[in-house]
């Protein structure tokens, strides 16, 4: 087992503990689970176990060696994923696993052997002549993984495996861990996914540094039972106002969207009987109030004290858009070919303005090679894109100026501050003169960003990078805001308030296309286009996409993520077959 004891960690020029006194014992034969918001500690702590950092105090024992003391040891028996992708990426599958095995000391004689075996255990097995950075998402995690399990280890420590990942893929590498795991073996597992969580064994929940919570996930759940709602009734655009809204209520932890209803977490001692929600409404409208079975998230924003109540600023903006019913955003056959490779193929979907429209697929299904297309980065093969009217092959000036582009990596300049990458940004969307004074300075003051104004962009904490990129994408006024994955690796609070703007944007009527693998952030789509091998296979609202997989024996209630994972495993089968 490990066992930590009054753990702290400080780290030089801070007074405030990156970890506060931690003891916990973390069982072999468990997957433990450690999650907890951005800047909590879970991947220090992760560090700290792996005997990459020594504790300021206390003292951590991983199977009776001192990870001080006795760091090689541990070593010897760990196998470590990193948060980010950290194998070489112009090497080939098999060249990583060549390295990895000279590096950990495997005896020559045992090589081929057990690369056979990982390639075979991950589905590697067709990809060992790729080179690793033509990967997917998906297959890179199952890589790292293979190459930390390149000496069969007793310790498994996993940093946010699953993070731009999509559902098929993440439950790969679920099954994969379950069937590694014995008596005598530990995995700790960091994630920001909360039913990630949910199905560890084991949670940890940190905040600030600080325990909140060891134990089972259920019974963190089970402290929120009959605490629970869904509200149902509400037309689409209604929804997101009543969502806004119901938050500030005295009355409530949390609010979320979950297909055409709203999820709804009360304050302990509150029933669902006292929840007046008549006074949030119009009188025509007619909901309904059902309780709901807690999970795991519920419990996580509980503990938490509840998510921030305060409305997006973004909300009192008025915006200066077109008003007309004319789609904002047009795809007509848009097809992008690599020399014999066709990423994406005949592609056709129209986005009406302020609707929130979703690409969802596997990794590698074309959703970011579409956004390229339609911002104007780069060129279809065959087939045209329109922003606002205007077309991006003929007009590609006059349409990029008309959108905001929020990438799926954080793209502004580390080594600029603040207030300079805006600047920057904003001569970029065409802003000069007073015009461009005053759209930084409203930014800066929406999004909470005057206290980092100077600081370098590299040094912000990760939700405050997201707000940053935001705020960039959003000084110009666009007509449509394209957001490749934006908030991949954030923990579910700063996924709220990132979605609480989103909201208040499209109530302005800003259009919104956004990728996405957290399915809980799908919900809260007005409709989703389904991809596979580059082809949209199916388009529809969260509910119709959850109905289509629907049956009365095995799949009564569906999830998104069932439905993704549904289609997507039948249109391989259909391929396959």
């Amino acid at each position: 087992m490990i066992l930590i004891k009054s753990l702290k960690k400080f780290f030089a020029g801070s007074s405030i503990p990156a970890i506060d006194n931690i003891s916990v014992q973390i069982l072999s034969g468990r997957i433990t689970g450690i999650v907890g918001p951005d800047g909590a500690g879970k991947t220090t702590l992760i560090r700290l176990i792996a005997g990459l950092l020594e504790p300021s105090e206390g003292n951590i024992s991983v199977f009776g060696y001192d990870s001080v003391k006795e760091t090689p040891a541990i070593r010897e028996i760990m196998g470590y994923m990193p948060q980010r992708f950290g194998l070489y990426e112009d090497l080939t599958v098999i060249e990583n696993l060549k390295l990895y095995a000279e590096i950990r000391g495997l005896e020559k004689s045992e090589q081929k052997n057990r690369f056979d075996e990982l390639l075979q255990f991950t589905n590697l097995e067709p990809f060992a002549m790729r080179i690793s950075g033509r990967l997917s998402g998906g297959m890179k995690q199952k890589l790292g993984l293979a190459c930390s399990l390149i000496k069969m280890p007793k310790l498994l420590l996993l940093d946010e495996p699953g993070v731009g990942v999509d559902p098929i893929s993440r439950r790969e590498l679920w099954r994969m861990i379950r069937e590694l795991i014995t008596h005598d073996v530990i995995a700790v597992w960091n994630t920001a996914y909360l039913d990630e969580a949910e199905a560890c064994d084991d949670v940890l929940l940190l905040n600030r540094g600080k325990q909140l919570f060891h134990g089972k996930p259920e019974n963190l759940t089970q402290k929120i039972i009959g605490r629970v709602v869904s509200v149902s009734g509400l037309t689409a655009g209604k929804r997101r106002k009543f969502l806004a809204r119901i938050i500030q209520e005295p009355e409530t932890l949390d609010g979320t969207v979950q297909g055409n209803a709203i999820r709804v977490v009360l304050k302990a001692g509150i029933s669902p009987q006292q929840l007046n929600v008549q006074k949030l409404i119009d009188e025509s409208d007619k909901v309904e109030i059902v309780p709901v079975k807690p999970r795991f998230e519920d419990g996580f924003i509980d503990i938490l004290g509840g998510t921030v109540k305060r409305e997006s600023a973004l909300a009192q903006r008025k915006i200066k858009l077109a008003n007309d019913d004319k789609p904002v955003v047009i795809a007509h056959n848009l097809t992008k070919r690599y020399g014999t490779f066709t990423a994406v193929r005949n592609n056709n979907f129209e986005i009406k303005r302020g609707e929130i429209f979703g690409l969802l697929g596997p990794n590698g299904a074309g959703k970011s090679t579409i956004f390229r297309m339609l911002c104007g980065l780069i060129k279809p093969t065959e087939g045209e894109g329109f922003i606002a009217g205007y077309n991006l092959n003929k007009s590609p000036s006059r349409a990029r100026s008309r959108l905001g582009y929020m990438a799926q990596k954080f793209s502004m300049y580390g080594e600029l501050t603040v207030r300079q990458n805006l600047n920057f940004f904003a001569g970029v969307y065409g802003l000069w003169g007073f015009a461009k004074r005053k759209a930084i300075n409203n930014v800066i003051e929406i999004f909470d960003l005057e206290q980092y104004a100077s600081i370098n962009a590299s040094l912000l904490p990760l939700g405050f990078k997201q707000r940053l990129s935001l705020a960039a994408a959003l000084m110009h006024e666009p007509d449509v805001l394209f957001l490749d994955e934006p908030t991949s690796g954030v923990d579910p609070i700063t996924r709220r308030e990132f979605w609480s703007h989103i909201n208040a944007l499209v109530e302005s009527g800003i259009t919104i296309l956004v990728t996405t693998h957290f399915m809980d952030e799908a919900e809260y789509c007005d409709r989703i286009a389904l991809m596979y091998n580059g082809e949209t296979i199916t388009t529809g609202t969260p509910d119709d996409l959850k109905l289509s997989v629907k049956n009365s024996t095995s799949i009564i209630n569906p999830t998104l993520e069932d439905a993704f994972i549904i289609l997507i495993e039948k249109m391989e089968n259909a391929v396959s077959g």
